[in-house]
C-alpha cells in the first residue's frame, strides 16, 4: 500500500517506495463522510464508480451548498507498531593501517502480511465485528447523552461522530471486500450505512463551515465579525499595510458575515431536525438490528471460509491501485486554475480513494498507515476551502444585497480558492509517490 506498509505479499511485485517518509501534516482523519462517487462493484470484478458512496454521502442541500461535514479529527486513529528496524551486523574491529569503512543506513522491514495458513474469515470477520461493537457502543452513548439532563449536548454530539467514524469504515469495508462478502447483504447495508452518516453529518457540516468563513472574512477584513453561533470569537488579526483597501473591506465584512450566519444557520437548523428523525426512524432501527447481527455474525460469499488471506490482499491491492490512479490523474500543476471548480472533482475523487484504501489498511495490518496522514490531512484542507469558496459564492448571488457586501463576499471567495491552491500544493510535497503525480 502506499506509504511504504502495503497489502502485497514478500513474493509480490510492489510499487517502488521513497525511502524518507514526509512529516504529517496534521491531526487524524475523520469526522465526516466524503462526497458519493463510488457505487456497488460488479459482481466478481473491481469496484466502478457510481452514484453513491460507500462514506456516509447524501443528497446536495439546499441552495447549491455542499453537504460533507468538515474534517475535524473526533477519535484518534490507530498507528502502526513502531517499525523495526534491521540493523546492520557491527563492523570488524579495523586493523590499525586501516581505516573503518562506512556502515549503510538501516533500512525499514516491511510490516508482515497474513500469514499464508490463515483464511480470509480470520482476517477481515474480526475487524467488522470490532467497528459493528463501536457503533453499537456509540449509539448507546448518543441516548444517554441525548437526554434533556445534558444540556451542553456535548456528549450527544461527540457519540454522533463516533458514531459516523464506525460506520463509515463498515461501509467502505463492505464496498472494497464486496467480493469476499455476501454481495446483497453488502451492497444492502452499505447504502444504508451511507444514509445513517450523511445524514448525521450535515448539522456538523454546515457549523463548521459557517466558523471557517467568519474567521477568514476576520482576518481579511481587520474588523471585529460576528461569531459562530455556540463558538468562540475568532482571535483579531494582525494589522496589514494596505488600510485603505481594508477599510473598503470593513464596509462590507460585518453584513457578508451576518448573511453568511443566516444562511448556513438556516440549514444546520433543517440538518439538526433531518437527523432528529433519522435516528427516530424504523429505517435507523433497522439499520442498527444489521449492525448488531454483524457484531456476531459477517455473511460470507460461498466457498470464502476456506480461503486464504490472498482472497482478502487482492480487493486491498486494487484499492491502492485505484487510489494511485486517481492522483496520477490529477491536474498538472502547470495547468491549475485557481477560479476553475470543475477541477475539484478530481480532487475530492482522490480523497475518497485515500480513505478506501486506508480503511483496507486497517482491515489487512489492523492499524492506519501513518504515511499517508499528511497526504490525507492536505486533502482534507482542499474540500474544507472549496466547499467554504461555494458557500461564499453562493451568498453572494443573493438577491438585492449591498455592493460592499457583494464585494466582501467575493473577496473570501477568492481567499477559499487560493487556500485550495495552498492545500494541493501540500498534497504533493507529503504524497509518498512522487512518480505517481505525473500521468503517463
Amino acid at each position: 500500500m502506499p506509504g511504504g506498509a502495503g497489502v502485497r505479499r514478500p513474493d509480490h511485485q510492489t510499487t517502488t517506495r521513497p525511502t524518507a517518509e514526509p512529516a504529517a501534516a496534521g491531526g487524524p482523519e475523520d469526522g465526516a463522510p466524503e462526497e458519493g462517487t463510488l457505487g456497488p462493484p460488479e459482481p466478481g470484478g473491481p469496484a466502478v464508480l457510481g452514484p453513491l458512496g460507500p462514506l456516509g454521502e447524501g443528497p446536495p442541500a439546499e441552495g447549491g451548498l455542499p453537504e460533507e461535514a468538515p474534517q475535524e479529527p473526533l477519535l484518534p486513529e490507530g498507528v502502526l507498531p513502531e517499525r523495526v528496524l534491521a540493523e546492520e551486523p557491527a563492523p570488524r574491529e579495523a586493523a590499525p593501517q586501516r581505516p573503518a569503512s562506512p556502515q549503510p543506513a538501516p533500512r525499514r522491514a516491511a510490516p508482515p502480511c497474513p500469514a499464508d495458513d490463515v483464511s480470509a474469515e480470520a482476517v477481515l470477520a474480526p475487524y467488522l465485528r470490532g467497528q459493528a461493537a463501536d457503533f453499537l457502543r456509540s449509539l448507546r452513548l448518543h441516548r444517554e447523552h441525548s437526554a434533556p439532563s445534558d444540556a451542553n449536548g456535548q456528549g450527544a454530539e461527540a457519540a454522533a461522530r463516533a458514531l459516523r467514524r464506525s460506520a463509515r469504515r463498515i461501509s467502505g469495508s463492505l464496498h472494497t471486500f464486496r467480493s469476499v462478502l455476501d454481495p446483497a447483504w453488502a451492497d444492502h447495508l452499505r447504502t444504508e450505512l451511507a444514509w445513517l452518516s450523511g445524514t448525521l453529518a450535515r448539522e456538523h457540516a454546515y457549523a463548521g463551515r459557517l466558523t471557517r468563513l467568519l474567521e477568514a472574512l476576520h482576518q481579511l477584513s481587520g474588523a471585529p465579525l460576528p461569531a459562530a453561533r455556540g463558538t468562540k470569537p475568532a482571535a483579531k488579526a494582525p494589522t496589514t499595510p494596505d488600510a485603505q483597501s481594508r477599510a473598503v473591506l470593513g464596509v462590507g465584512a460585518a453584513r457578508a458575515g451576518a448573511l453568511l450566519e443566516r444562511q448556513l444557520t438556516l440549514v444546520r437548523t433543517r440538518a439538526h431536525s433531518a437527523a432528529l428523525q433519522a435516528l427516530g426512524s424504523s429505517r435507523f432501527h433497522a439499520v442498527a438490528d444489521a449492525v448488531a447481527l454483524l457484531a456476531s455474525e459477517v455473511p460470507l460469499a460461498p466457498g470464502t471460509a476456506s480461503r486464504g488471506a490472498e482472497a482478502v490482499l487482492e480487493p486491498a491491492e486494487r484499492a491502492e491501485q485505484r487510489l494511485i490512479g486517481a492522483v496520477a490523474a490529477l491536474p498538472p500543476d502547470a495547468s491549475a486554475e485557481p477560479y476553475n471548480e470543475a477541477q475539484d472533482a478530481a480532487w475530492h475523487q482522490a480523497r475518497l480513494l485515500l480513505r478506501l484504501h486506508r480503511y483496507a489498511h486497517e482491515v489487512v495490518l489492523g492499524a492506519a498507515d501513518p504515511v499517508l496522514t499528511g497526504a490525507g490531512h492536505a486533502l482534507d484542507l482542499h474540500r474544507d476551502a472549496a466547499e467554504a469558496a461555494s458557500a461564499a459564492a453562493s451568498a453572494a448571488r443573493t438577491p438585492r444585497i449591498a455592493p460592499a457586501t457583494a464585494y466582501a463576499l467575493g473577496v473570501l471567495h477568492a481567499d477559499q480558492r487560493h487556500e485550495v491552491e495552498a492545500a494541493r500544493a501540500v498534497f504533493r510535497e507529503t504524497w509518498p509517490y512522487a512518480a505517481a503525480m505525473t500521468a503517463p
